[in-house]
């Protein structure tokens, strides 16, 4: 597989996050783009490319779930694994029965999100 087939896309309004995690998934063997709010991803030119999404829950404007149900509603599937500061077993029980990869609470480890990686790149 080449490395432009796995195009990992990371939607976060936290500039720490959207700082550090190409450079793990680059590490890992992916190409990554980042992407401050769910809308500036809608409005890339990453969207048809992108073979896994790493999604934060709450964001202002369009929040995590609500891209979700956009990508639904425009038929893109892209596998997507939820990252959050909130320890919400509640809403992350939700997020996979709606088909959510994974649902990671934030620090998460670098092994969880290569795992969380490798079960999407096998759905996609």
């Amino acid at each position: 597989m080449k490395i432009t087939d796995s195009l990992v896309s990371v939607v976060d309004d936290d500039e720490s996050v959207r700082e550090s995690l190409p450079d793990l998934l680059r590490e890992f063997g992916f190409a990554a783009r980042t992407f401050s709010s769910p809308e500036e991803f809608l409005a890339s030119d990453c969207v048809g490319q992108t073979r896994c999404l790493i999604l934060d829950i709450a964001m202002p404007g369009m929040t995590g779930p609500g891209l979700q149900q956009e990508l639904k509603r425009r038929r893109q599937e892209i596998p997507i694994i939820f990252v959050t500061a909130q320890r919400d077993e509640a809403a992350r029980s939700r997020l996979l029965e709606q088909g959510a990869v994974e649902c990671l609470f934030k620090p998460f480890s670098d092994t969880a999100l290569l795992q969380a990686l490798n079960v999407a790149l096998r759905m996609s």
